[in-house]
């Protein structure tokens, strides 16, 4: 079984930045995918960005820019900086894993944070 933690959420300005951080543990044989998440109230789940295992990386329009997804393969743990955050930021963030343990594929999910951008 795969936990994830997510750590980073709060409060903050309009224009200010946080930091994102969701830690993947359990019998891990291999991570794939690596993204970030958000659902706002009344709104769907959205991708907001992610990170295949080569590297490669996917943001949605809004975000282009200002944020930054990143991933430590040692620590199996992806990040997302955000960087002059809007109101319409304001969700909670999920961080979701893909990957397989020695047993069978797994995808996991974050027990999601909430980001609130004042303006």
């Amino acid at each position: 079984q795969v936990q994830l933690v997510e750590s980073g959420g709060g409060l903050v300005q309009a224009g200010g930045s946080l930091r994102l951080s969701c830690a993947a543990s359990g019998s891990i044989f291999s991570i794939n995918t690596m993204g970030w998440y958000r659902q706002a109230p009344g709104n769907q789940r959205e991708l907001v960005a992610a990170i295949l295992s080569g590297g490669y990386t996917n943001y949605v329009d809004s975000v282009k820019g200002r944020f930054t997804i990143s991933r430590d393969n040692a620590k199996n743990t992806v990040y997302l900086q955000m960087n002059s955050l809007k109101p319409e930021d304001t969700a909670v963030y999920y961080c979701n894993i893909r990957g397989a343990t020695i047993y069978k594929p797994f995808d996991a999910w974050g027990q999601g944070t909430l980001v609130t951008v004042s303006s």
